[in-house]
């Protein structure tokens, strides 16, 4: 007789249905798991020899095999010991062949019958609901399960005889309630930055709108500070925003407790990060720090001195909002719809742009252009604004703080998303569509300047040298600034300030 018990393999933050089959026959004492199981799931059969033991159960001198259908499908991680040896338990009789039938099963076992907690939970227990099933998952992540609906039934056991116990009725076990995060401090308010008036406006139309932001400056101007305040203005994540992010949090192991944070991801990878850091790949085709960042920040700083193939694998996902990771086994796509903020030097030493100062490389407009050289015109095209930070004075340093705040930026932000959002949901697109993530076609409708803005584009995008994206994301960023101020036509002055933020994308080749 085979036993069956149902679990779920990863493909990204999609879990698909695997079938785990146990068969206990006479023959040779052999305990085999098939299926193309990695090692770690080639190993769980020590985990679940050790587990039954220290639970006060033998397994039978007979030939065992656990088939993982379908046998196609890599099995790949830990979470495989707890569905293996409940179907070994309901094989020899421990508990009752029906207790499982309704359940999908993971959790990773330790050799003294405890079950520790695995990643990816919420996508499962939410693939286990459309299914029509309940959840059996480690006790440490039952919060994290309870979140995927209310009439989901949820079992979160610490041991394998605390579920024994269960099935046969001798001990019932409660179910989990939803965790949240508890906040880790205040975030850091633009009120700490004096200064920097130009730099604070752009970062409010970033928010506004959720463009891609780079700031150029020398160091120690406040860049790094000013992108860390970002977080403080965003508004508030949706309840379809925060799952997506729980999800993926949870493939990648980042959610702790189980708890869910109702936080926007800030992600600040260092400069020496590789491209399957920065995009994902690695053993399991991982999410990377674009999906990781997903309805966040990405925040690059010290932009040139990343690797430059790293820097233009960005150039898909700034595009489509997904990354598509595909190796010779693994064809996996993470959501990657993050906001990225970078910061860079004018050149090597700093200090090009400061007014008497003569770089010991050579002509200073050489030195900034072969630094700036390292970012590709195509990575450029995809930023909507393009500032210079200019280094803060020691009079700005000893004035008090300035008057507005993160909670004045964030009020302003809020007023322009919901413009956004209801403009956007009477035309069937998701709630969290904004103006750099809406259709180009619908750009150009939405963001329709008057007469004397439609001059000032048709000459600007000629004496600038626009592309078709650079001339889409000028009417982006001026259709926010509309929204900042509340008028439901793009006007001149919008479209002036917007493409004062792109400047001329071929500044860099020209002075090389």
């Amino acid at each position: 007789m085979v036993t069956r018990v149902a679990t779920v393999a990863f493909e990204g933050i999609e879990a698909r249905a695997v079938d785990v089959q146990v068969q206990i026959i006479p023959g040779s004492v052999t305990f085999t798991v098939v299926g193309l199981p990695d090692k770690a799931v080639a190993e769980s059969r020590e985990r679940v020899r050790g587990a039954l033991i220290a639970s006060g159960l033998a397994l039978p001198a007979k030939r065992i095999t656990v088939n993982l259908a379908p046998a196609d499908l890599p099995k790949e991680g830990s979470h495989y010991d707890l569905p293996i040896a409940l179907g070994v338990m309901a094989a020899i009789g421990a508990i009752p062949q029906d207790a499982l039938g309704g359940y999908c099963v993971l959790g990773e076992l330790a050799l003294d019958g405890t079950i520790t907690p695995v990643n990816g939970v919420l996508p499962a227990a939410i693939a286990a609901g459309a299914r029509g099933l309940g959840l059996i998952c480690p006790a440490a992540t039952g919060p994290e399960a309870a979140w995927a609906g209310g009439d989901l039934d949820v079992l979160a056991p610490r041991s394998l005889i605390q579920l024994a116990n269960h099935f046969k009725g001798s001990q019932v076990m409660a179910r989990p309630e939803p965790a949240v995060a508890g906040a880790a401090g205040p975030l850091p308010d633009l009120r700490d930055i004096k200064g920097q008036e130009g730099a604070k406006r752009a970062l409010e139309i970033a928010a506004a709108g959720g463009h891609n932001l780079m700031l150029n400056g020398p160091p120690g101007a406040g860049k790094s500070m000013l992108a860390a305040r970002l977080p403080s203005i965003l508004p508030p994540l949706g309840p379809r925003e925060l799952l997506d992010i729980s999800m993926i949090q949870s493939v990648a192991g980042a959610l702790k407790g189980g708890a869910l944070s109702n936080r926007r991801p800030f992600r600040q990878p260092h400069h020496s990060a590789s491209m399957a850091a920065l995009v994902g790949g690695g053993l399991g085709a991982r999410p990377g720090e674009v999906s990781l960042a997903h309805g966040g920040v990405l925040f690059l700083d010290e932009l040139p001195e990343f690797h430059p193939q790293v820097l233009d694998s960005l150039r898909q996902p700034m595009e489509t909002g997904e990354v598509m990771i595909a190796r010779a086994n693994h064809r996996v796509t993470y959501p990657a719809r993050f906001q990225l903020v970078a910061a860079m030097n004018p050149c090597r030493c700093g200090q090009g742009l400061e007014p008497g100062y003569a770089c010991r490389r050579g002509p200073n407009e050489r030195c900034m252009a072969q630094y700036q050289a390292r970012i590709s015109g195509p990575l450029l095209d995809r930023i909507d604004l393009r500032i210079e930070v200019p280094a803060v004075s020691a009079a700005d340093l000893i004035l008090p703080p300035p008057a507005e705040g993160s909670r004045e930026a964030a009020a302003r932000v809020a007023a322009a998303r919901a413009r956004q959002s209801a403009r956007y949901a009477a035309r069937d697109l998701p709630a969290a569509t904004t103006n750099a993530t809406c259709p180009a076609t619908l750009i150009e409708e939405v963001a329709s300047p008057d007469a004397d803005g439609a001059a000032l584009i048709r000459q600007a995008a000629e004496s600038m040298r626009l592309s078709a994206r650079g001339f889409h994301r000028t009417l982006r960023v001026a259709r926010t600034l509309a929204d900042l101020d509340g008028e439901a036509t793009v006007r001149r002055l919008h479209l002036a300030e917007a493409l004062s933020y792109r400047g001329r994308g071929d500044t860099p080749a020209a002075a090389a």
